[in-house]
């Protein structure tokens, strides 16, 4: 039997916590859902096989009783800092990656973090064109100085980030420059400088290519939100197959591409990508811990199905609170030591090679691919 307990985790994604006056503000219910609607949150999401098991599991680390209020009262009692160092050191994490373009004025800086662990950043690719484009006099500065961002990274940003699913979709398309400047133009007269929440596909389309060209010349890879998330995202413009024209493009083929969630329900899609391009890599943060345990079983066993074990990454995806982080490590560890252990059983590993896989997936395959220590 193998043993995943000591291992550091690498967390290849996740967000910074809300500031604690923001935090008071929010049901504890609504870190556990991808809901947001007031009705849902208050009258059905505490009925979730993912909320009743992450009380019990909250209870135990905390000691306290398996009630919401009774673990309110007692991470009150300590405090945010002590509550998250307990959920790192319990969850032996060792680095995160952040994506801090997430509810930006809501968070803590990624600095605060930094002393529970070792933190590196993303850089989220839609944010960035957001606010640069209320600063832009042209179309030439706008793109100018999006991709001068790109290319002068300090140190802690390994990657970038794209939510372009919640946006306009992964079918993402070859756009000509003079169709991107003409779709510029006219939000610039529409918005009078004020800020823009960028939807329309063919700017997107564009700096998502203006992106790329810059992760090929850097081997920086580029984070793709996957599958299912909030009832923002149209779940039938987030399958990863919709990526086949970035997929096949000649001048894209040596970007590494991280398909995040494990693109679920898209699971068996994401890992037959994985198997047959070398630049896609998958994870299966917010998957574990949102889904059932069952869910969570299938739908990694559904990666290790056809993906290889060197492309499969550990994240949590965890926001809000720093109860996500401890629980996404709790599950992670829980569920591929059941997963790789069925595989032992069954022939398809040995003991030593399930050990090794473990590291790689929960640390290694992060570290390789971002170039950290």
């Amino acid at each position: 039997m193998i043993t995943l307990a000591h291992i550091p985790i690498v967390d290849n994604h996740a967000h910074n916590l809300l500031r604690p006056e923001i935090s008071s503000q929010y049901p504890y219910t609504r870190s556990f859902t991808e809901a947001y609607d007031d009705l849902l949150i208050k009258n059905h999401a505490h009925t979730t096989l993912c909320y009743r098991r992450s009380i019990n599991d909250i209870s135990v680390l905390l000691g306290c009783e398996a009630q919401e209020s009774a673990i309110i009262r007692q991470r009150d009692k300590l405090g945010l800092e002590k509550l998250t160092r307990l959920c790192f050191e319990r969850g032996k994490i060792a680095s995160i990656i952040l994506d801090d373009g997430f509810l930006p004025e809501k968070i803590l800086p990624y600095t605060w973090h930094q002393q529970f662990t070792c933190v590196y950043r993303l850089i989220r690719l839609e944010v960035l064109a957001e606010n640069l484009f209320t600063r832009a006099e042209s179309f030439e500065d706008f793109i100018n100085q999006f991709r001068y961002h790109l290319q002068s990274l300090p140190p802690d940003i390994v990657g970038f980030k794209s939510i372009s699913a919640y946006r306009s979709g992964l079918a993402i398309e070859l756009v000509e420059e003079t169709d991107a400047k003409s779709c510029f133009q006219l939000f610039k007269e529409i918005c009078h400088d004020q800020p823009l929440r960028l939807t329309n596909k063919i700017l997107i389309d564009f700096i998502l290519l203006q992106a790329l060209e810059i992760a090929a010349q850097s081997q920086i890879p580029i984070q793709f939100h996957t599958g299912f998330g909030d009832r923002d995202l149209d779940l039938s413009l987030s399958n990863p197959l919709l990526l086949r024209t970035i997929l096949e493009d000649s001048h894209f083929q040596n970007v590494p591409i991280v398909l995040l969630h494990g693109s679920y329900p898209y699971t068996r899609e994401a890992a037959y990508l994985a198997s047959v391009y070398p630049q896609i890599y998958v994870d299966f943060g917010l998957a574990i811990p949102f889904l059932s345990i069952s869910g969570m079983r299938n739908t990694l066993r559904l990666l290790l199905e056809l993906s290889p074990t060197s492309k499969i990454l550990y994240s949590s995806d965890a926001h809000f609170i720093p109860e996500l982080y401890y629980l996404g490590s709790l599950w992670g560890r829980k569920i591929l030591k059941q997963v790789l252990d069925s595989a032992v059983e069954d022939g398809d590993l040995t003991e030593s090679e399930a050990n090794a896989i473990a590291y790689d997936i929960l640390r290694d395959n992060a570290r390789k691919l971002y170039k950290i220590n």
